[in-house]
């Protein structure tokens, strides 16, 4: 008898390890489609989010630079942020964008929808393009943020990443493909 491939897996049992602002973690007891089970899977359950790949009417890419406690470190990233319940992926793209950086844009495209881990967590980030982006308000950033509002050209921002200094993986996917498509 051939086996159903790709069949999800069936949670057997699910406990709660811990709830906090922005995750819930789960521990999973999972039987695979082959029979094999999982005593202990965790599923990382997020909120989607949302970026943005800001470029201004001078052809500047705008980069936010923040400090994140997982490298123990300052990363270079674009502006970007969890989405509030029920808000649309663009509209929480136009919120980040302004409260982090001060800019706004009448021009939006849509890049990339793609999955943060989709080995264990649930969430999907929302890429956006900003064009002829300009400053429209002063920045609001939440109690938790510090951040340095950066403006690159082109040649720059491929520079710091080959550099290493913009290393988010998912970033970086949306960076190419804004290339790829020929918007910076």
């Amino acid at each position: 008898m051939k086996r159903p491939i790709l069949a999800p897996w069936q949670v057997l049992e699910r406990r709660k390890l811990a709830q906090r602002t922005f995750l819930t973690l789960w521990e999973e007891r999972v039987r695979l489609a082959n029979g094999a089970e999982i005593d202990d899977f965790c599923v990382i359950e997020a909120p989607d989010w949302a970026a943005v790949l800001c470029v201004t009417r001078a052809r500047e890419i705008v980069l936010v630079r923040q400090y994140r406690h997982g490298l123990r470190g300052p990363s270079l990233e674009l502006p970007a942020g969890a989405l509030e319940p029920g808000e649309a992926p663009l509209a929480g793209a136009q919120r980040e964008l302004a409260e982090e950086t001060g800019y706004g844009s009448q021009d939006w495209r849509p890049l990339l929808q793609a999955s943060i881990d989709p080995s264990r967590q649930t969430s999907r980030a929302h890429f956006f393009c900003a064009l002829d982006a300009e400053p429209c308000q002063a920045l609001r950033w939440d109690e938790s943020e510090e951040l340095e509002t950066l403006l690159l050209s082109r040649v720059e921002l491929f520079e710091r990443i080959e550099a290493g200094e913009l290393s988010h993986g998912i970033h970086l996917a949306a960076i190419l493909t804004a290339e790829r498509r020929g918007l910076l």
